[in-house]
C-alpha cells in the first residue's frame, strides 16, 4: 500500500511539474482579425429610416478609405462618403510590451479600440511573450508594474486567460469600464505571481 501511495504521489508531482514547466517550451500562436463592420449596399440603405442611416454612418469603418473609390460609392450614398472614411474604430490608448528581465520577455503592441457605441476591445498586434503556466491578461493602475504588489495594490482588472503567447489577439472590454483607472496591460502568471511583460498605456 505504501508503494502504491508513493507511486500515485510521484505521478501527481510529475503532472504538476509538467503543467508548470512545459509551457516554457511550447508556443501557442493565435491570429484574431480586427473586428470589421460590414456596410450594406445602397439598395439596403435606401430602405432604412433616418435613424438607421445615422447609425450606419457612425459605425462605418475608416478602413473604407482603403477601398477603390468606385466600390465605396456603391456601398454608401454620396453624402455619407466623407463620414464613412473618416469614422470607425478609434484607438483610445496604446503602448508597447517590454521585457521584464532576461527570462521574462515581451514585444508587440497593445491598443484599446472603440469599435462602436457599445463595443470596445483590447488588441495585441505582432505580440510575443515568454510562455508560462496560467498566464492572464490584466489591466493595472500602475503604469509599469514589475511585481505582484505593483500589479494589484493600486487596483487591477483580470481579463482572463492569455489566448496564446504569440500572434494578434482581441479581448472584449465591458463598455462600462473606466479606462482612466488603468495605466498598463500586464501579462501575469498566477501560479508564481510573476510579471512576464507589461505595456504602458498612453
Amino acid at each position: 500500500m505504501k508503494k502504491i501511495l508513493l507511486g500515485i504521489g510521484g505521478i501527481l508531482i510529475l503532472g504538476a511539474l509538467w503543467y508548470l514547466v512545459s509551457p516554457v517550451f511550447i508556443d501557442k500562436e493565435v491570429d484574431d482579425t480586427f473586428p470589421e463592420f460590414e456596410m450594406p449596399r445602397v439598395n439596403e440603405l435606401e430602405s432604412m429610416n433616418k435613424e438607421d442611416l445615422e447609425s450606419i454612418r457612425e459605425e462605418a469603418l475608416d478602413t473604407a478609405a482603403q477601398e477603390p473609390a468606385t466600390e465605396i460609392k456603391e456601398m454608401l450614398p454620396e453624402e455619407d462618403l466623407i463620414d464613412a472614411v473618416s469614422e470607425g474604430p478609434q484607438k483610445i490608448v496604446g503602448g508597447e510590451f517590454i521585457d521584464i528581465d532576461f527570462v521574462h520577455k515581451g514585444s508587440g503592441k497593445a491598443g484599446v479600440y472603440q469599435i462602436d457605441e457599445n463595443s470596445r476591445i483590447l488588441r495585441f498586434e505582432d505580440f510575443e511573450v515568454t510562455n508560462g503556466p496560467a498566464l492572464h491578461v490584466v489591466l493595472s493602475a500602475h503604469p509599469n508594474p514589475k511585481n505582484q504588489s505593483e500589479v494589484k495594490d493600486l487596483g487591477f482588472l483580470d481579463l482572463g486567460n492569455l489566448k496564446g503567447n504569440k500572434g494578434n489577439q482581441n479581448y472584449e472590454l465591458d463598455p462600462e469600464i473606466d479606462l482612466s483607472l488603468y495605466k498598463s496591460v500586464v501579462i501575469y502568471c498566477y501560479p508564481f505571481n510573476v510579471v512576464f511583460s507589461t505595456a504602458t498605456l498612453q
